[in-house]
Parts: structure tokens; C-alpha cells; sequence
């Protein structure tokens, strides 16, 4: 299927790893002029190469910490015209309640959700002047199902969701299209680096087994996805074909949430 994704420029945040990296993989193969982003010109080199060596396309690469609202202006300032924004960047850790100081809920909601927020209101007034744009936010299943474990983080994907919606309403009747797309427990980075906090040193294998039987026993797929299968599901909702879809939160969870809806 032809995505029709070529002439389009696609700015994926968070994305010399994990999810973020996936997705920008994945536009890259469809034809989408892609922009990188790591917070170290090391990282983004080696990502925009990994690119090139699997789709044979040239992407361009931003070092920036998008949490910061000037590294946010700076990347506008350069790439001045972005099609497809894809607001991926996003912390997590495992912690309890009452040891999260005032200082990590902040953190986490200007790292997870003003990132996205303030990247969004710089590129809509060219979307709005060429009457067509993607902005897609990476939030979760733990933004409908928080997780005990990481209150914080959960607070911050269904902050999200509410930004997601609340600006999909805002250009009804336009060609911008806006929604959320929830990954499920998902093989990435990050993950592999919560494994090892709380697997007291059992093998990956056994702590999945463990972990959809205990913590996540709604899964449907009883696995981590991989980033593979996000990076498809947003790679579509990126796409021309799926004009159709805004004010969406898209689930890419495993069946993890016992929902119908």
C-alpha cells in the first residue's frame, strides 16, 4: 500500500531509540523527508546512519533537549516547515507515590507533555497556511490504566490525551488532523532499563512471563509489542489515507485495556 508519504516532512521527537527511532524508520521507508532528535549529536548521528543503512534514505538530525522551550524555538527556527509531527519524547520511571518530590511530577510534565504542547503551537501556523498537517502524540496505556508503580507518568499520557482532543476540536474543518496513539507494554530502551530495576536480576524472558501474569494479566498478546508494530500503527495515522481519523486515541496495547471502545 502506497502511504503516500513522499513530498512530506515528518519531525519525530525522542527518536534516536526505542519507539521514537522505530517511527522514524518507518516514515523514512514510506518516503517522508524525516528530521531526528536526540539530546547529543552522537546519538543523532548514529541514528540518521542506522536510517540510511535500512531505508536508503537520508534523514537530517537535531541535537536538543526538546523539555527546554528555547531548544524547541531553535528547532523551529531551522526546520521552519514540518508536515507530520510526531510528539514521541517521553520519561518514565518506576517509583512510589510518596517518594515522588514536587521536582519529578514537574519534570515528567515538562519532559512528557509541554514538549509536545509547545513543538505543536510552533508548527500550526504552517500547517494552517498549507490547510494539511499530521500531529500525532505519543501517550500510552497507562494514560487510561495508571500504573501504581509510575502515578507520575500516568498523569502526565492522559494530560496528553486531554491536549490531544481538546486541539483536534480546535481545527475541525481543516486538513490537520490530530491524535493520540497508545502503545501497550512495549520492547524498547526504556523498557529493557525498567526490566532491570525491577526483575532482581531474572532473565527478560521470565520477567515478561511474570510481569503479564501478574501486572498486566489483561494482555491479549500475553508479550512486550515490539517498537516495529507502533511505529505502523502511527506511520498510517501520519499518512494522507487516514484523513478521516482525528480527535482519535488509538490503541496499540495488546488488548491490555478491558475495553470495547
Amino acid at each position: 500500500m502506497d502511504l503516500q508519504l513522499a513530498g512530506k516532512t515528518a519531525f519525530v521527537s525522542g527518536s534516536t531509540a526505542g519507539i521514537g527511532l522505530a517511527i522514524a524508520t518507518s516514515l523514512a521507508r514510506e518516503g517522508a523527508a524525516g528530521i531526528v532528535n536526540g539530546r547529543s549529536q552522537a546519538a543523532g548521528d548514529k541514528a540518521t546512519a542506522q536510517i540510511k543503512a535500512e531505508t536508503g534514505v537520508a534523514v537530517q538530525g537535531f541535537a536538543g533537549d526538546l523539555s527546554q522551550a528555547d531548544q524547541a524555538v531553535a528547532l523551529a527556527a531551522r526546520f521552519p516547515k514540518v508536515d507530520i509531527l510526531v510528539n514521541n519524547l517521553g520519561i518514565f520511571e518506576p517509583k512510589a507515590f510518596e517518594d515522588i518530590p514536587d521536582e519529578d511530577w514537574l519534570r515528567f510534565f515538562d519532559v512528557n507533555v509541554l514538549s509536545g504542547v509547545r513543538l505543536s503551537r510552533l508548527y500550526l501556523p504552517a500547517m494552517k497556511a498549507a490547510d494539511w498537517g499530521r500531529i500525532i502524540f505519543i501517550s500510552s496505556e497507562s494514560a487510561v490504566q495508571i500504573p501504581v508503580e509510575m502515578i507520575h507518568y500516568g498523569m502526565t499520557k492522559t494530560a496528553q490525551l486531554a491536549v490531544s482532543r481538546g486541539l483536534a476540536e480546535s481545527l475541525a474543518g481543516t486538513g490537520i488532523t490530530v491524535n493520540s496513539v497508545l502503545p501497550g507494554p512495549t520492547k524498547s530502551r526504556g523498557v529493557n532499563d525498567f526490566v532491570e530495576q525491577l526483575s532482581g536480576g531474572a532473565t527478560f524472558e521470565a520477567f515478561e512471563k511474570e510481569f503479564f501474569e501478574t501486572v498486566r494479566p489483561s494482555s491479549l498478546i500475553k508479550r512486550f509489542a515490539t517498537v516495529e508494530e507502533v511505529a505502523a500503527m502511527v506511520t498510517y495515522v501520519a499518512s494522507p489515507l487516514a484523513s478521516a481519523t482525528t480527535g482519535a486515541a488509538l490503541r496499540v496495547d495488546g488488548g491490555v485495556l478491558r475495553s470495547a471502545v
